[in-house]
């Protein structure tokens, strides 16, 4: 006799459950309106960089560094206005600052929490209280997959800490949704590699398909028997989609240098980024890459120029490279990190800056949003923000609405109620919209 148990154990192409209920997302589905953009590139800088030494250029604050006032700390980089636009980019972005006419700068965010825990899981799911669906299962949920071969949502080498799989994952959604992790570098997934020849292979699971859709029918419209009878076809495909996917050294020589391989503090960083580009052209609708590092209490200026350095040539060299392949216009590109960081000296030593939730800057690119715009504003001292203001459902609805959901209608019925991202709130962005 055919039990549950026996078909939720590791079957034939080498995953078990747990591991693997998330590698199908449903066939595409139509949009709420006309989207701007396909699908999202969401770099992620754990720990929350300084946007005072970045993106937000605060001539008053540099004013009253040491010397002046001793509680602020000054900007510890020269800023420079760049491209066409004039944004004000740090110096420690140079190769960044190349593309500033691409970069809608959001100058005015803010978040509720000043604890990374309670931050980065709000950013990436909508609630610091709840387990609640991560932001790209959202997105699949309402859109679906445009390949049929790869996974609807990856994550590549996301943070083991502050929320986990939480981030990534589906919670109340069908587990199909789930982000599906990835190694950097073409790190690859564990265990995709075949057990058994291909007929062997494609025998048994034949067999096992059988087994699922014989009880599918005693248990109809049961969640995680439909994820699993996806699942296993998906991971048959995604045996062969997945090397090809990751393969980095098919790129040539110049596409490689662009993103920085080859140079070893550019090297993992600019491989996720190439490889974000490579899962970008094979449909897969949501893409996230993590940078940790960036929590910077004190050795400010040498350890934030250390991060800045790792990731600045390969993010310059994706979104040249994305715009040059035509993808820019439909692919948005959203940078950012929990929260920034605080205009006082933390430690008393004119080189670290404390949490700061209540204003910092997130920027975007491509994707249907205004390159060359500085959106929003802290105060003198980059405290607050105090113009064009977003908060985390601002945020969350405005990407929702470039891939063209309404983050009202995106809901989902679990426990008695409808759910959405934004739960009761959310406003839309209109002003970065090109």
């Amino acid at each position: 006799m055919i039990t549950r148990r026996t078909l939720l154990t590791r079957g034939a192409v080498g995953f078990g459950w747990l591991a693997f209920s998330a590698l199908h997302a449903a066939e595409t589905k139509k949009p709420h309106h006309t989207p701007r953009a396909k699908r999202v590139i969401f770099l992620f800088m754990n720990g929350g960089p300084s946007h005072l030494d970045t993106f937000d250029w605060k001539p008053e604050l540099a004013k009253n560094g040491p010397g002046g006032k001793s509680k602020y700390l000054a900007p510890l980089f020269h800023f420079t206005p760049s491209g066409k636009s004039g944004l004000p980019i740090s110096d420690v972005f140079p190769h960044l600052a190349k593309q500033a006419d691409q970069l809608c700068l959001l100058n005015g965010m803010k978040t509720y929490n000043a604890g990374h825990q309670q931050a980065v899981v709000t950013l990436h799911t909508g609630s610091e209280r709840f387990v609640r669906p991560s932001l790209g299962a959202w997105s699949v949920y309402g859109l679906g997959s445009e390949s049929q071969e790869l996974p609807g949502f990856v994550t590549i080498d996301p943070i083991g800490d502050q929320g986990g799989a939480q981030n990534y994952g589906s919670a109340f959604l069908p587990a199909q949704f789930q982000g599906v992790k990835l190694g950097g570098a073409g790190g690859g997934i564990p265990d995709l590699a075949p057990r058994l020849a291909p007929a062997e292979q494609r025998k048994q699971l034949d067999f096992i398909q059988r087994a699922n859709a014989r009880l599918m029918k005693t248990d109809p419209g049961h969640p995680e028997l439909e994820g699993l009878i996806g699942s296993y076809e998906m991971a048959y495909r995604m045996q062969t989609s997945v090397p090809d996917a990751i393969d980095l050294a098919r790129e040539p020589a110049p596409v490689r240098e662009l993103y920085g391989l080859g140079d070893p503090r550019t090297e993992a960083f600019g491989s996720r980024c190439l490889l974000a580009r490579r899962l970008a052209e094979k449909g897969v609708r949501f893409i996230q890459i993590t940078s940790n590092g960036w929590d910077h209490h004190n050795n400010l200026k040498q350890s934030l120029g250390d991060r800045a350095a790792s990731i600045d040539k390969p993010i310059a060299g994706l979104l040249a490279d994305l715009k040059q392949r035509g993808l820019l216009k439909d692919t948005l590109v959203v940078w950012g990190g929990e929260f920034g960081r605080s205009a006082h000296d933390d430690k008393g030593d004119g080189n670290g800056r404390g949490h700061a939730n209540r204003g910092y800057t997130m920027w975007m690119a491509g994707g249907g949003v205004k390159g060359g715009l500085r959106h929003g504003a802290t105060d003198e001292m980059g405290v607050n923000a105090v113009e064009g203001v977003m908060d985390t459902p601002d945020l969350h609805a405005t990407i929702l609405h470039l891939l063209g959901l309404n983050h009202e209608q995106l809901t989902y019925r679990y426990a008695g109620r409808d759910f959405r991202l934004t739960d009761t709130a959310g406003q839309v962005a209109e002003a970065v919209i090109a």
